[in-house]
């Protein structure tokens, strides 16, 4: 028998990709359908091929900087909460700290501690980091959730593009008349993927995520479609 010691075990845990991974595959989501729909509608409505590939590139460009716009001003004012109340809770311990000893080893006891623990508890983590103990524990702010403006821009950028490229690619190789079901078959191929990878970065179950996306994908492109009959006229 071998005498060397077993190998550690390490847990695989998916909160800590919560931040990229929701942005991501918004992003990448995103650009599929909006380009797809829009691009479906367009051809639709009768237009001629270069029409429809305009559209699509400009869905490209114009989504993405969208994303990335749209991203960090939300995430900038998510920031800007946070460090608010960071810097209230800072004040708070300055001028009253055993107030805010109380308050974190209330905490402690709703979660289950006994209160002389709790205390102890309190006392040490704040002895620590008075101020991170207050921001993980009421606050909810950790590293895992702080917000980070520009890494979400970017992220939803560059995911919006990956997402919205397949489809403008389908349209520029598609053959005359055949621009719809190329941009279909597409958007519903990557759809089924990304529902697949999100799903397993995630942890989560794979075919869910697929119906999911499949179906909100489709629905999108169906009313656009129909809305592209509507007007029956090339641009």
């Amino acid at each position: 028998m071998s005498n060397s010691a077993p190998i550690p075990h390490h847990a695989i845990h998916y909160v800590n990709r919560v931040g990229w991974l929701r942005a991501a595959v918004l992003g990448a989501n995103d650009g599929i359908v909006s380009t797809a729909s829009l691009m479906t509608g367009i051809a639709a409505s009768g237009a001629s091929s270069q029409s429809i590939l305009l559209s699509g590139v400009a869905a490209l460009v114009a989504g993405a900087m969208s994303m990335a716009a749209g991203e960090y001003v939300s995430v900038s004012a998510q920031s800007d909460t946070e460090r608010a109340d960071l810097a209230k809770e800072a004040k708070a311990l300055r001028n009253q700290p055993h107030a805010e000893w109380v308050e974190l080893r209330d905490i402690y006891v709703e979660r289950g501690l006994t209160p002389d623990l709790a205390g102890q508890v309190a006392e040490q983590l704040m002895a620590a980091d008075a101020l991170g103990a207050h921001a993980r524990d009421e606050l909810g702010i950790s590293d895992l959730s702080t917000a980070r403006p520009v890494q979400a821009a970017m992220a939803s950028a560059a995911s919006f593009a990956v997402g919205a490229t397949p489809p403008v690619l389908a349209a520029a190789i598609a053959p005359a008349g055949g621009a719809i079901t190329a941009i279909v078959a597409m958007c519903l191929f990557c759809l089924i993927l990304l529902g697949h990878v999100g799903a397993r970065l995630g942890g989560a179950r794979p075919l869910r995520s697929i119906l999911r996306t499949l179906f909100w994908g489709a629905l999108a492109m169906a009313a656009t479609a129909g809305a592209g009959h509507l007007f029956d006229a090339a641009i």
